[in-house]
């Protein structure tokens, strides 16, 4: 069977690391878009209009759609008492967070849509997994600011690095608190004819 062109609108290296485990051949476009969303907006609908926003920023490029293919966008974020916890702007931010989470139970949700540029077929979901975090110190909480590792992370932690070290349970899909819902994407794929194995 024809495989369509796979395309991940995501410079996120995570995400590439995690496609890159299925085994089927795809190209980075990243996307650039606004990340602001309505306020109103429920944990769920912000993850999936995001994804949207960013795949459709790809697929309606010139140059996609001549070329066409499936373009992948993804988005994830940390919600803790309904406030969403994005990237932290600072290491103090990264702290106020992490403080926020520790001892206490958080959901990761991440959105992911998927849009086949020929027939503009579009097909947008999302997963969530619940993290309980283990108490933390502030001298811990520093010591993990200073490994660098949550700047660029929701929540200011990553789960497939040091961060593992301080989660003490996790009740979902592990791939989805890294950034990208495996299963789900594969469930999305298939529906567009594209086979993993």
């Amino acid at each position: 069977m024809h495989q369509k062109k796979i395309i991940l609108a995501s410079a996120s290296p995570r995400r590439k690391q995690l496609l890159d485990m299925l085994k089927i051949p795809f190209v980075v476009k990243p996307s650039a878009v606004d990340e602001q969303t309505d306020p109103g907006l429920t944990p769920q609908q912000v993850v999936e209009h995001l994804a949207e926003k960013k795949a459709n920023f790809i697929a309606n490029q010139i140059e996609t759609k001549r070329s066409g293919g499936i373009v992948i966008g993804a988005d994830t974020i940390v919600v803790m008492n309904d406030e969403i916890l994005g990237k932290p702007s600072s290491k103090q931010d990264s702290f106020t967070m992490l403080k926020k989470l520790q001892s206490k139970q958080h959901v990761v949700y991440s959105g992911v849509c998927l849009i086949d540029i020929e027939n503009n077929k579009q097909l947008i979901s999302h997963q969530a997994t619940k993290v309980t975090f283990k108490p933390l110190s502030d001298d811990l909480i520093w010591r993990y600011i200073e490994t660098n590792e949550p700047e660029d992370k929701a929540g200011s932690y990553g789960i497939q690095g040091f961060g593992a070290t301080l989660v003490e349970s996790m009740d979902g899909d592990y791939f989805n608190v890294v950034g990208l819902p495996l299963s789900l994407l594969a469930d999305l794929l298939m529906q567009f004819n594209v086979e993993i194995f």
